[in-house]
């Protein structure tokens, strides 16, 4: 199962400042969440790639904002992971900085997917994302991530849990499961990323039936054995 435009996604290039992000995009879907939430994997399964994004068990890897276009305007962009305290102070303050004015001051920027971990409550920094994308209209979809790791009851507990949070407080945001590993999600999520894209799959064509003699509804097709021809 694959998208006919994010399977086309490609890396253009790394930066740390909107002042360097390219100018020809006219439309952007970003990746955001806290660090280890399944971001890049969810990106490499949502393009049908294996090694799009970097994915990695040590949390903080991705340090600069990645362009990934799908054709000449559109481009998925993977943000810089959130709240992972071990990083360098400095470092950490200039992935804020460059999270900020990417978020706030990119006009091509349409809608944020942000992704949490399906098996805890939202942290606090998932919070001030939520309440910060309100403040200014971001849209936001978010992904459960990792809901395979759950059954499928505390699965759609959790979904609801959340869906009822973000109507009374965050109605910007929508919300599903996602599982990278299961590959579930996919067509809701590839919806989302159409609705923000203004991208209209197209329709698969029916294949035309084959001419020729038609086969009875009921009748078997002829076996042959040796020079006996026979039907069941």
């Amino acid at each position: 199962m694959q998208h006919p435009l994010y399977q086309q996604a490609t890396y253009l290039k790394s930066v740390p400042t909107i002042d360097l992000c390219p100018e020809e995009m006219t439309r952007e879907v970003a990746f955001a969440g806290r660090s280890n939430a399944g971001k890049s994997s969810a990106l490499n399964v949502i393009t049908s790639q294996k090694t799009l994004a970097r994915t990695s068990k040590t949390p903080g890897r991705t340090q600069l904002i990645n362009f990934f276009p799908v054709d000449e305007t559109r481009a998925l962009v993977d943000l810089p992971g959130y709240g992972f305290a071990k990083v360098n102070i400095k470092i950490k303050r200039a992935w804020e900085v460059g999270l900020t004015s990417y978020i706030e001051g990119r006009a091509s920027l349409k809608g944020l997917i942000l992704l949490m971990d399906s098996r805890m409550p939202p942290t606090d920094i998932d919070l001030q994302m939520l309440a910060w994308t309100h403040e200014i209209g971001l849209p936001v979809h978010v992904l459960l991530t990792k809901s395979d790791k759950l059954k499928k009851g505390p699965a759609k507990a959790s979904l609801l849990k959340l869906r009822q949070l973000l109507k009374e407080a965050y109605p910007n945001a929508t919300a599903q499961l996602f599982s990278s590993l299961k590959r579930e999600g996919l067509n809701e999520v590839w919806n989302k990323l159409d609705e923000w894209m203004e991208y209209e799959r197209p329709i698969k064509e029916k294949k035309a039936p084959v001419e020729g003699k038609k086969i009875r509804p009921g009748s078997k097709k002829a076996k042959t054995k040796g020079n006996i021809r026979r039907f069941n």
